[in-house]
């Protein structure tokens, strides 16, 4: 090791992956402290669709996403959506995730995913277990498509995750079956994947309880502070006005603000995503994706959370009503008696999102500041599993092998 085993690290982060990593520190017997700019929960980890689906969790830039063709990018009903701009960090974050939409690209990145989803839903078992929330098991978890030749994409992309080595355990359902399963399917479902082995949350309540465990395990969350510098020196790195032996920068889609003086030179850019809830006549049991619209439904307290899109914008731009509407439309003809009229909890999220579609975790070029972000559409899902392996890095010294083609230096 080049500096001794922390005994007091810094947190910048509350959400589901600034707490998981605060949560594994203090297994290895580490003092932390949680510094939040808002409240626990409150960015992309509060209106998540609460996917624990490693099983499909691959990386965002993939061949399919430039088949979308430049009109459709720029038109606000699109399910990626790209307003046009003259911002150059933008244009710099699009024109390498546009290079990064390659098979080649792709496999080599999902060669990297493949023990991150092996050891996902163990990271939750061990933390959930003793939380008052829980995952769920996702019984079933349906994948649906107005006609079977759409299913065909998501099962080519399941073949390519086999070939990579992760299993994935699936039966092919028609219409009928699948609105057996999920009578909330509207009539023109005719096709459906299902997905066995995969779990889903409520995002909010389980990130919340997560908080209330660190600190009931002695750690401290500072809220409605923000942290606008990360300085060090001989002495150790001081975040705000306190002094400690290391810092993790687990800022989402803000994380290149602080972390660019420490040697991290990847852009992480907001993909920014929506959702609201509903009322469903008959409320699935289970998550259900609708890939060809890119809408994900997940049934939370008693109500339905219609989620999905994903635009390029800041982080803090104003929410575009005209992308809630989208999923409006999307949704009218996918699912059968959801009041979605009557919306309540709209909400707009920044996903942290890298033009490789890999997360940024583990040292940077200052040995005591690391960093754990970039995510995209999985820091739910994998955010305990990353933060296991980056505070064994942080307390050992010595780094997992899983987390080499994460390194953020990269």
């Amino acid at each position: 090791m080049s500096t001794p085993a922390p005994e007091r690290v810094a947190v910048v982060g509350a959400g589901m992956v600034g707490l998981a990593c605060a949560w594994y520190l203090q297994e290895h017997g580490v003092d932390v402290t949680v510094v939040e700019r808002d409240d626990v929960a409150a960015g992309s980890s509060w209106g998540n669709a609460g996917w624990l689906t490693p099983g499909i969790a691959t990386p965002l830039p993939e061949p399919a996403v430039l088949r979308y063709g430049l009109r459709a990018v720029l038109s606000p009903g699109s399910p990626v959506y790209v307003p046009p701009t003259a911002d150059p960090q933008l244009l710099r974050f699009l024109a390498g995730f546009a290079r990064n939409c390659t098979m080649p690209r792709w496999r080599a990145a999902m060669d990297a995913l493949v023990p991150l989803n092996a050891g996902a839903l163990d990271a939750f078992a061990r933390i959930e277990a003793g939380l008052p929330e829980r995952t769920r098991p996702a019984d079933p978890f349906l994948a649906a498509y107005r006609t079977s030749r759409e299913r065909e994409t998501l099962l080519q992309e399941i073949e390519h995750i086999r070939a990579a080595g992760q299993d994935v355990e699936f039966d092919l359902l028609d219409g009928d079956e699948a609105r057996s399963q999920e009578p909330a399917l509207a009539p023109g479902i005719t096709a459906a994947i299902r997905l066995r082995g995969q779990r889903f949350l409520d995002p909010a309540p389980f990130v919340h309880a997560l908080a209330d465990d660190v600190v009931a395990r002695g750690g401290t969350i500072v809220r409605e502070q923000l942290v606008d510098d990360v300085t060090t020196a001989a002495e150790g790195v001081t975040v705000g006005r306190r002094t400690f032996d290391a810092v993790v920068l687990a800022t989402g889609a803000r994380l290149g603000t602080l972390a660019r003086r420490f040697g991290v030179r990847r852009l992480v850019q907001a993909g920014r995503g929506y959702s609201f809830t509903v009322k469903v006549d008959q409320l699935p049991r289970g998550p259900v994706y609708f890939p060809a619209q890119r809408v994900a439904c997940t049934p939370a307290r008693g109500r339905l959370r219609v989620a999905g899109m994903m635009e390029f914008r800041p982080v803090d731009a104003a929410p575009d009503p005209r992308r809630i509407q989208a999923l409006v439309d999307a949704a009218s003809q996918l699912l059968d008696g959801a009041d979605l009229e009557h919306r309540e909890d709209e909400w707009v999220g920044a996903r942290p999102c890298t033009v490789d579609g890999l997360p940024l975790v583990g040292r940077t070029a200052d040995p005591r500041v690391f960093v754990a972000g970039g995510h995209g559409m999985w820091g739910i899902a994998l955010g305990p599993v990353t933060g296991r392996l980056l505070a064994e890095q942080i307390a050992t010294g010595s780094s997992p092998a899983a987390l080499a083609p994460l390194d953020p230096l990269r």
